[in-house]
């Protein structure tokens, strides 16, 4: 039963965040701020691909009033009925408003796929999903949408799959990135209604929250949840009136002793305090250890992934990656332990410009994160000896040149690929 409740809490809270967030939206979009919106033209799955309209296209006025797509949209027959009891409750104008909003939200973990999910179920008409991480098996007690078949995907293309089943014509666009100051004006851009946060991570919560104030956005925050079973003790409330939160407090004082900001953000926090601590972190071999070796990204929660998820990571990779370079992935012609092999005994979970290889250890499941593999020469098909792993800058690089240009300006590294190539032949030889 306490278990049950634990789940139960956190679910509780991913809805609550993203029913709130709704509302909020409503109450901003009373001001009538206007802007362009954008519509969408719908692929197979009715996942959109974005394009601009006119100002009068999707577009909500000063005055409060919805002109043009929005109402159309609402006055299709199949969205209108999707959609009676939104507008029941809000009404046809406030719905309208709805639909034509532009909602960020970053971090898709147990609260903000939920939270993205009752957005789009509130019938916004825009979503940016961001989020670096995969789903994991461990994920799948919390995760609002994913499902086994979705494990070693992103997290941001499993929503953006599966939302667009549920309503496509919301135009939903996924980014696999982790926030920071390089990419901020990337996911930020673009004047978004509401942007949520959903970060677990102190270090990139508090710099999204003073990029969303510094840009004048309006923004919610989700706080601690962890070891919380008791739904009637959620609140919204400013951040700084949040308390018995850890992670509220330690970002209140960040926020405060870093940009100067001491308030003025709404955020949804327990006042529950925790009920059990985290258990001692293990390694394989048993014994207690430092998390921090096993991070990927530091600062983030380390998780226990199966050793074959990542050579799933690096097989669903390979397959995106042909479908968007060659349109198909046909020619992909390895399965998962074939990858395995050319990651670990190959490449030694290494890019293959790095001069010297160095042994398997633990720094492999954070080198992963950011490898992929493509092909060697891309006239042939993506076999075990025509595949190399490469840093994504370097793979995008790699793709832009030929086999001749890399022998005759890089030959020490031609000849060194080719080699490891060679063994490859030579082990999977007839």
């Amino acid at each position: 039963m306490e278990e049950r409740l634990k789940l139960v809490a956190l679910l509780g809270g991913g809805a609550i965040l993203g029913s709130v967030s709704t509302l909020f939206l409503l109450n901003l979009l009373k001001s009538g701020r206007g802007r362009k919106c954008v519509q969408e033209e719908r692929g197979p799955l009715g996942a959109g691909v974005a394009s601009e309209k006119t100002e009068n296209s999707f577009l909500h006025q000063s005055n409060g009033n919805c002109q043009g797509s929005s109402v159309d949209l609402l006055e299709d027959e199949i969205v209108s009925e999707q959609l009676t009891r939104n507008i029941q409750f809000f009404g046809l104008e406030s719905q309208c408003k709805v639909t034509t909003s532009y909602v960020v939200i970053i971090g898709l973990g147990g609260v903000g796929s939920h939270a993205a999910s009752m957005l789009l179920r509130s019938g916004v008409g825009r979503l940016l999903l961001v989020d670096f991480d995969q789903v994991s098996l461990s994920s799948l007690n919390r995760h609002a949408i994913a499902t086994r078949a979705d494990v070693g995907t992103p997290k941001a293309h499993c929503l953006k799959k599966h939302f667009s089943l549920i309503f496509p014509e919301s135009h939903i666009d996924a980014k696999v990135l982790l926030y920071d100051e390089s990419s901020e004006d990337e996911i930020l851009s673009g004047n978004p209604d509401f942007v949520l946060d959903c970060i677990d991570n102190i270090d990139t919560k508090v710099s999204l929250l003073a990029a969303c104030v510094r840009r004048g956005l309006k923004v919610l925050s989700a706080t601690g949840a962890g070891a919380r079973a008791d739904p009637t003790r959620i609140r919204v409330a400013d951040l700084r009136e949040s308390t018995n939160d850890p992670l509220s407090r330690s970002v209140r004082h960040r926020l405060r002793k870093e940009h100067g900001i001491e308030g003025g953000i709404p955020v949804v926090f327990s006042l529950e305090k925790p009920k059990v601590k985290l258990l001692p972190f293990k390694g394989p071999n048993g014994e207690e250890e430092n998390p921090s070796d096993y991070q990927i990204v530091p600062g983030f929660r380390v998780r226990i992934i199966p050793v074959m998820d990542h050579y799933r990571v690096l097989h669903q990779r390979l397959i995106e990656h042909e479908e968007s370079i060659f349109g198909t992935a046909d020619q992909v012609l390895v399965d998962v332990e074939e990858v395995r092999y050319i990651a670990k005994e190959l490449w030694h979970c290494r890019s293959a410009r790095e001069p010297f290889a160095k042994d398997v250890g633990r720094a492999m499941w954070r080198s992963i994160n950011e490898l992929m593999l493509v092909r060697w020469d891309r006239t042939q098909p993506a076999t075990v000896c025509n595949l190399i792993l490469l840093k994504f800058s370097e793979a995008d690089e790699h793709e832009r040149t030929t086999l001749d240009d890399v022998k005759e300006k890089e030959l020490e590294f031609f000849t060194r690929v080719s080699s490891v190539l060679q063994r490859a032949r030579d082990d999977f030889a007839p």
